[in-house]
């Protein structure tokens, strides 16, 4: 193997990403980012707790500031980032092979 065969090969190799280990990584930074900011809410309390993160029932079905609602934020927020990281590395691989061509 000459070395443009092996640098080519290189490139190859790290160009791709695994979509499937993203879409994990993702989801679990969104949802145990959103598990920690309801937890620490309510660990917080107040007269007014997280009237910002409310705003995510509109999005999220069943999620509210509350000890249930940080395990319903928990699933969707796996969900959500699970599938966006997914899409992330999908779309990543597509451009890398357009891009050799």
């Amino acid at each position: 193997m000459n070395t443009m065969s092996v640098d080519r090969e290189v490139v190859r190799r790290v160009a791709r990403i695994k979509a499937g280990i993203l879409a994990v990584v993702l989801g679990l930074i969104c949802g145990g980012g959103l598990f920690l900011m309801t937890v620490w809410l309510l660990v917080k309390g107040g007269p007014m707790v997280g009237e910002h993160l409310k705003l995510l029932r509109h999005y999220f079905i069943g999620y509210s500031v509350t000890w249930g609602g940080a395990f319903v934020g928990l699933f969707w927020g796996l969900l959500v980032g699970g599938l966006a990281g997914w899409a992330v590395g999908i779309t990543y691989n597509r451009i890398v092979v357009m891009r050799r061509q």
